[in-house]
């Protein structure tokens, strides 16, 4: 069996609670992965589960699993769909004034030698939506947020709370800076709703995790 804490279960699909700092597939420089526990999480069925879709090494929380490849076919064209209904829990390295808004800011993807590859606004980018409300005041100007993003760009959560609040997420090597109350870039995929037919949502909720509740954010 596995460490990994299964979070929803059935015939066709599992949700489990991704720890933060284990990428879904083997880094180039080796290390542990999601990859190395897929065949702990067969539960009984033959196929190993597949993942459906991607969250950053450093975020934690719901991520959706398919048992078959139908399933993996149905659940890519909901999320294709914007069916999904996916919530964020982050923290953001200051205070946040408003109290709830969207992000509209496309995004494109660019790499330099120097700094290596990453995400940035640009007008003829992809589209790119967060809603956000503003959850909790915390301690040392800190701020917890949550996040409902529309679209699904790489880093999208991380470059709008950048440039959206001018501060990036605590911990954000990338887009703000190391933080030494933290060991990662402060993101928790707390929820995930999807929707299929003729069978009920796929419901699922992630606890905070530890280094969440530590900054007092639950």
């Amino acid at each position: 069996m596995t460490n990994i804490p299964i979070l929803f279960e059935d015939g066709e699909a599992l949700v489990i609670d991704k720890p933060a700092g284990l990428p879904i597939e083997t880094p180039r420089k080796g290390g542990p992965a999601l990859e190395d526990h897929l065949d702990s999480l067969k539960l009984g069925f033959q196929r190993a589960p597949m993942p459906v879709h991607r969250l950053d090494t450093d975020t934690s929380g719901c991520l959706l699993l398919a048992r078959n490849p139908k399933a993996l076919k149905r659940f890519n064209a909901a999320f294709e769909a914007k069916l999904v209904q996916k919530t964020y829990l982050g923290i953001v390295a200051g205070p946040v004034e408003d109290e709830e808004g969207t992000i509209d800011i496309a995004l494109t993807k660019i790499s330099s030698e120097a700094k290596g590859w990453r995400m940035i606004p640009a007008k003829k980018g992809k589209p790119s939506i967060t809603h956000w409300t503003k959850r909790k005041e915390l301690e040392g100007g800190l701020t917890l947020v949550e996040f409902r993003p529309e679209t699904g760009r790489t880093h999208q959560i991380r470059v709008h709370a950048e440039h959206t609040f001018a501060r990036s997420l605590l911990g954000d090597p990338v887009y703000g800076h190391k933080d030494g109350r933290v060991t990662r870039t402060m993101l928790h995929a707390s929820k995930l709703v999807v929707p299929r037919e003729g069978k009920p949502d796929i419901i699922a909720e992630a606890p905070l995790p530890a280094d969440f509740v530590a900054l007092g954010a639950e």
